[in-house]
């Protein structure tokens, strides 16, 4: 199909006229995807040694859905096929979106972090493989967990929840608890900052490594708590996901 074929699809699509016949040509533009979603998961186990999870294709609901709910075209869809990965802290994810931006040539990194989509927090690359976008999703666990909260709730709730719709109570601890991911996150790299600082002390005066000896002793002491209040976050944003499921 020609990108102008496809986008007429989408039209139709968004519309709510779907025939059996535009069923089958969008499983056929679906599948054309399978490729460059084989090549970038590959990819990223061969070379950077991580086990991605993801689809090879987005269903056709899906899809209908983001074409009504976005001011875009078919073929500008960017995760019609896509990928994630997991990593522990904000740390581990610049570093796995650095290694992805240089492993394939064509890509695009969109950062959600600081200006979060509905709260939605994470790091994406777009990979463009032979004309497909390909889509990466980089997120720490507590972002991953936030996601997951999101998403059942969007499930039992209303769908709309994750694009700012829904109840305002599930809004409200939704944007909640993704101040507490950002807030917990930046803490978390601040100290990471700190002793690293401390640990190139070796080119400073013996007065000034000193005060830094003193630095890091409050450091370490506030590294023990941040790393208490993470794990209790975490296991908050389980234990919601576990109620919300219920």
């Amino acid at each position: 199909m020609t990108k102008t074929q496809i986008d007429r699809l989408g039209d139709r699509l968004k519309k709510g006229n779907i025939s059996d016949d535009d069923l089958r040509l969008l499983d056929q533009y679906r599948r054309s995807f399978a490729e460059g979603y084989e090549f970038v998961v590959g990819a990223i186990r061969s070379e950077l040694a991580l086990e991605p999870t993801g689809r090879p294709s987005k269903s056709t609901t899906s899809i209908s859905d983001k074409l009504r709910r976005e001011s875009i075209r078919l073929t500008q869809i960017q995760d019609i096929a896509g990928c994630r990965l997991i990593v522990t802290d904000l740390a581990n994810q610049d570093s796995v979106v650095r290694s992805l931006d240089t492993l394939f040539e064509h890509s695009t990194i969109i950062d959600r972090r600081e200006r979060p989509s509905h709260g939605y927090r994470a790091v994406h690359i777009v990979v463009n493989h032979g004309g497909k976008l390909i889509e990466i999703q980089v997120r720490t666990a507590l972002q991953h967990l936030w996601a997951e909260l999101s998403e059942k709730y969007s499930d039992v709730e209303d769908p709309a929840i994750k694009y700012g719709g829904g109840s305002a109570d599930a809004q409200g601890l939704l944007n909640d608890a993704s101040m507490l991911v950002k807030s917990v996150e930046s803490s978390e790299r601040d100290l990471a900052d700190i002793l690293a600082l401390s640990l190139s002390k070796k080119t400073f005066p013996e007065e000034l490594k000193r005060e830094i000896d003193e630095v890091q002793r409050e450091t370490d002491e506030l590294q023990e708590s941040q790393t208490s209040i993470k794990q209790e976050l975490l296991s908050l944003l389980r234990r919601l996901i576990e109620v919300v499921r219920e």
